[in-house]
């Protein structure tokens, strides 16, 4: 049974830096796609940002040169360091993941077959 947990949210000053970490149980973060996603009230879920079994990643124009994807293969775990955060950042994040030999992840939550329960971000001036 796969398992990811997200933590390492929280309320931050607009500018700050916050680390999201997801861990895996049941799945192994190299053996796929992970990604984070998030949604802010009243929008739909959107990709932040992908890494591939390979360890390529991929980010979402709005956060590219701010946020870093990672993960841990000893620990079997995923990371997000968030950094020069801004207001629009403020969302509930989601760790995702699925099987693949592809090298390569999609932008769409429908291609995620597995999800965390989310974590809360919260950007204030």
């Amino acid at each position: 049974q796969v398992q990811l947990v997200e933590s390492g949210g929280g309320s931050v000053q607009a500018g700050g830096s916050l680390r999201l970490s997801c861990a895996s149980s049941g799945f192994t973060v190299s053996s796929g796609c992970m990604g984070w996603f998030r949604q802010a009230p009243g929008k739909e879920r959107e990709v932040v940002a992908r890494i591939t079994r390979g360890g390529t990643t991929s980010y979402a124009d709005s956060v590219k040169g701010r946020f870093t994807i990672s993960r841990d293969n000893a620990k079997n775990t995923l990371y997000l360091q968030m950094n020069s955060l801004k207001l629009e950042d403020t969302a509930m994040y989601y760790c995702a993941a699925r099987y693949t030999r592809l090298d390569y992840c999609g932008v769409t939550r429908s291609e995620y077959n597995y999800w965390g329960q989310g974590t809360q971000v919260t950007v204030s001036s």
